[in-house]
């Protein structure tokens, strides 16, 4: 034990771990929501129709839930390892932990676990934000004035303009194109299901064939970083490089299902157009109108002077017999 319990007199207490982003919490909900609201009208629908519609509000569903979603994950790329490192500064104090690195398309996740958590009568478990809507200068200062633990500020350290790695410039402008071309995959989709209420199948199946277009460009937005020459982080005596994650393969699997949506429309739609349009309940005559019964009426003369009355039609001549 020391004066201070190993917690540094000069620095905050460190705040606790992030737990889940507030954002996708409320994309999560929205969608479900929204689901549940298109949902409750399935009784409703008669015969095998209500399992087609069942489908297809929770396919759309899913893919705009991840196209929202994927502007605000933190996990298009991510790199970890576990290795003994300097705790803090003005400390010789060595941990072992697991270090993450999880990079999206606004900013960095860096995490930091303890093994064990508790080490040096502290709880070691971090979870730190740097986003670089302008640049992190200031988050980095930030993570500075807080004594953030060493392994932390060295990967935040990386992604600053003054960096030689230019990890920023690499990671911030392909983050962007690739967030505006995820948002215009978001308006195609809004489309396509417009579309799909119309009698424009055809168009429809376009119009999702260019969502699944928009999401391959953001990908290849995304993708221009594995180009340019890698920055090594080397902390301990271990390193790593950042890969592909989950949000990236979510992206592809999503275009991928999209694109096959879109290809199966077209192709359906010249080789049966009428029960396409049957199965989307668009562009199909009612008949149940022509089977109401006519009952008996009275004339008025007095409205009907110099109107010729056509003869009733042989249907509904046969209904008044």
């Amino acid at each position: 034990m020391t004066l201070f319990d190993d917690i540094y007199p000069f620095y905050p207490l460190q705040r606790s771990s992030f737990l889940f982003s507030g954002r996708l919490i409320t994309i999560i909900l929205v969608f479900l929501l929204l689901a549940a609201s298109l949902l409750i009208i399935l009784p409703g629908i008669r015969g095998k129709s209500r399992l087609f519609w069942m489908i297809r509000i929770v396919t759309s569903l899913f893919i705009g839930a991840v196209l929202v979603a994927l502007n605000y994950t933190d996990d298009w790329a991510e790199a970890r390892m576990t290795t003994n490192a300097t705790y803090k500064s003005f400390s010789d104090a060595v941990v072992n932990a697991d270090i993450g690195l999880h990079i999206g398309l606004y900013g960095i996740n860096v995490t930091l676990k303890g093994n064990p958590i508790v080490q040096f009568n502290e709880t070691i478990d971090y979870n730190e934000m740097f986003s670089w809507h302008d640049t992190i200068e200031e988050e980095y200062e930030e993570a500075l004035e807080k004594g953030l633990p060493n392994p932390i500020l060295y990967i935040a350290e990386k992604f600053t303009i003054s960096n030689p790695c230019g990890l920023i410039f690499q990671y911030r402008y392909s983050g962007r194109y690739a967030s505006a071309t995820l948002w215009t995959a978001f308006c195609c989709w809004i489309l396509a299901n417009i579309l799909f209420s119309m009698p424009v199948i055809l168009y429809a199946g376009y119009m999702m064939m260019a969502t699944a277009a928009f999401i391959f460009f953001a990908m290849a937005s995304f993708s221009t970083i594995m180009n340019a020459p890698q920055c090594v982080f080397s902390i301990g005596s271990n390193s790593f490089e950042a890969q592909y994650s989950h949000s990236f393969w979510l992206a592809l699997a999503t275009g991928l299902l999209c694109t096959i949506i879109g290809v199966l429309v077209t192709m359906l739609h010249f080789l049966i157009p009428e029960k396409m349009k049957e199965a989307f309940s668009v562009g199909v005559d009612s008949y149940e109108d022509e089977d109401v019964s006519y009952e008996e009426g009275y004339l008025n003369a007095v409205f009907l002077d110099g109107v010729t009355i056509s003869p009733l039609s042989s249907k509904v001549r046969e209904e008044h017999i």
